[in-house]
Parts: structure tokens; sequence; C-alpha cells
């Protein structure tokens, strides 16, 4: 059977060395000093032969085969691999895209599924058309800055950085692997157009939420019945911190534990910006709306647009908003930031003398805005250890927002987390 990534990754080194065999003399050759050599042996003139590919991980499985292909193709034509320099031979026929199919090989088993699509669908909206059949040791860095160029015709700066990062990413790999000598991607620092000053979605002051709230209990639609959906759905995200996408196609069987002490909304991480599963604790409040959604709804969605099982509309909780009053000045997503501010802003006396600190951690909030965490472990662990506390703030939010004022709770003598 050939050898697969895990077998290689695993392979731990013994008193002597030994051999992983994937097949057409192709081999992995783990030496009792941890390296581990790729090799290949083949038969020419009568004579049992061995060539030298390079190492792992720098050289992955999928390279490593490519190189044993190219040596076929050799002995196939009576040449001698040895004697004939293999290496020049493969890297002279490398384009980038079959360098970049082999470099996001060898990589995305430490991806999400989500992220590792994302990453090869950007290389083939911007990149592919433009430097993908480029033999990758003759591309220029004029080649790779006229691509970027027209990535930033558009407006997508963001998108324009990314792809340089991940042309780099490939030329890395390239130089690892002896295919590519340098990156040219290196010598375009300061030549892509700097980003635009980061505008924040429009938010309200906290004190006009209970004007906010009363307009949003009282709005109706023109000849529209679904007006209470709508404000359902509005009220929903203001009470859960969620983005629009994330609450417009949230479904029934999402929503667990509704009639229990701990209902929680679970959004699987396809759905998620940063690419994981999010638990959202439920408020008394936001459990009284899903359970009133999930009753009436006749589809799947909790949500449900015009169209038969189809999700609320992109547009639908925004326009809302706009008939309103608040066009510029209040957006769905700007809910989330109105929030963190409360959460941010609540202090807790603790202490003789007494001192105040804030009421929430502030992990907490940015658990529950689900902020990506850098440290992968960490967030893991965080999810279930904060959703306690987390299930506290969003019932305090809930009650703020029936209240309509600030209240700075005094809790002496016990500290906040």
């Amino acid at each position: 059977m050939p050898l697969t990534e895990i077998q290689a990754r695993k392979s731990q080194p013994r008193e002597r060395p030994y051999k992983l065999f994937d097949g057409e003399g192709l081999f992995l050759l783990v030496k009792p000093n941890g390296s581990k050599l790729w090799r290949m042996k083949y038969r020419f003139g009568g004579k049992e032969k061995l060539l030298s590919f390079g190492a792992y991980p720098d050289l992955g499985i999928a390279a490593a085969r490519e190189k044993r292909f190219a040596a076929k193709v050799l002995l196939a034509r009576g040449q001698d691999p040895q004697h004939s320099a293999i290496q020049s031979a493969s890297v002279d026929q490398e384009t980038f895209y079959s360098v970049a199919r082999r470099w996001h090989e060898n990589r995305k088993a430490a991806l999400t599924p989500a992220h590792a699509e994302r990453v090869w669908s950007r290389l083939e909206r911007d990149v592919f058309p433009a430097i993908g059949q480029s033999r990758i040791q003759e591309i220029t860095s004029q080649q790779i800055l006229e691509m970027i160029r027209k990535i930033e015709e558009r407006g997508a700066l963001d998108i324009s950085r990314r792809a340089k990062q991940g042309v780099g990413q490939v030329f890395q790999f390239a130089i690892a692997c002896g295919l590519a000598s340098s990156d040219p991607t290196a010598h375009l620092r300061g030549a892509l157009k700097p980003r635009p000053r980061v505008r924040h979605m429009s938010r309200l002051p906290l004190g006009e939420l209970p004007s906010f709230l009363e307009k949003l209990r009282s709005y109706e639609e023109d000849g529209d019945r679904r007006s209470a959906n709508t404000r359902n759905a509005v009220l929903f995200a203001l009470l859960t911190w969620v983005r629009t996408k994330e609450l417009r196609f949230a479904v029934k069987s999402e929503f667990e534990d509704l009639e229990g002490k701990a209902p929680v909304w679970r959004i699987p991480a396809e759905r998620m910006k940063m690419g994981r599963e999010h638990l959202v604790p439920l408020s008394a409040q936001a459990r009284e709306i899903a359970r009133a959604m999930i009753g009436s709804a006749a589809g799947e969605y909790v949500f449900p647009g015009t169209g038969i099982n189809k999700p609320l509309s992109e547009n639908t909780m925004i326009y809302a908003l706009y008939r309103m009053g608040y066009h510029s000045r209040q957006t769905v997503h700007g809910f989330r930031g109105l929030a963190s501010t409360w959460a941010n802003e609540q202090l807790v006396e603790f202490g003789e003398p007494a001192i105040w600190i804030r009421k929430y951690h502030q992990d907490w909030v940015e658990m529950q805005l689900a902020h990506s965490e850098k440290n992968e472990v960490r967030g893991a662990y965080n999810a279930a250890e904060y959703l306690i506390p987390r299930h506290r703030m969003m019932q305090d939010w809930a009650d703020f927002l029936e209240s309509g004022k600030v209240v700075v709770l005094r809790n002496v003598g016990r500290q906040a987390a």
C-alpha cells in the first residue's frame, strides 16, 4: 500500500535505519538521528541504483511521487536518471500551478476544510489565470505585481494582500524543495496600495437603545404580514451578538435544551468566519424568540424568507432599520459593537478601600463575538470554560435591553473573573 501522510509524519527514529515503502521503488529512509530522506531504487543497465530526492517534510509525499514519475519517464527513454540531471529535468517542467497544488496538498491537513477551500479558491480566482502556467523559475516580481494591480483595481485590497502572501508561501515551499532559488514577492514590500482606514459599522449610543427598541416593537411593513418575523430576527441578532449570515441560515436542529436551564445555539463551523463551531448561550428572552419561531416556521429555517424553505433575505433586516429611520445610524452588524461597548463598560465594586473592576472578562466578550482565537488549543478550552459566565453575561444584556438603563452592580467581597 502507498505510504500515507500520517505514517510519514509519525515515524520515529530507531537504533538502525529503516524504510517506509511507497511503491515503484520510492521509499522514505528514517535514520537514527531523526532525519527522513526520500530515496528511489531502480535498475539501469542491469545494475541496481539509488536516487536521492530530498528530505521530508520539506519535500512532501506528492512532490516525491512527482520526482519518481520524472525518473520513470527518463528510464522509459533509455536514460539513467542519475546521469540525466533529473532534478533539472523535473524543475524545467514545473509550473506555478503544479507547485501550488503540491504546496496546498502538503499543508491542508493543518487547516480546517473551509479554510483550505478558501485558500485554493483564492488562487484559482486571482492567481492561476495570471501566472498559473508560467514556469516557476521564470516568474518575476513584475508579473506578480501586475496580477496584484488587477485585484486592487476592483477595490479588493485585503484580497490583494492575501494573494501576495499565498504566492510567497508557494515560492518558499518551492525553494525548500529545490524547485526555485528565490521568492519574487520579497521585492514587493511597499509596492502594494495601503489599506483604507477601518470604517466601523454604524451604531447608536447606548442611551438611544430604549427608543430604538420601542420603534422595533411597533415596526410594521406596509401590507406585509411577515413583519413579526423581521422584528424577531432583528431583536434576536441584538440579543445574541451574531453576524447576519449566522442568523439567516439558522436551522431548528441547531438549538438545544430550549426547555431546560442552559439553552444554547450551536452554529456549525462552515457558517462561522473563524472556521470552527460556535456556541451561543441564550438568555430567557432569546430562548422565547427561538421557541416561538421554531414552533411557527414551516420549513427547516428558524427565520424563513418568502419562498418555500428559503432563509430570510440578505437585506431584510437592514432594510427594516432603514424604514425605522436609522439609515447610516445603525446596522445589524453594528449591534455587535454596541453590545461590546456595553459589556466592556460594566464595572463591579471590589474590596476595601473600594476599587472598580470589569464585571465581564474580555475573553468572555471576545468568545461571544466569535472572534478568532489565535491559540487553537486555548480557544477550544475557552469554548467550554466560558459558557457559564457568558450565559450570565447574555442574560444581563437581555435584562438591560428590557430595563432601558445601565446598572452598575455592586458586588463587594467577590472579584469578577
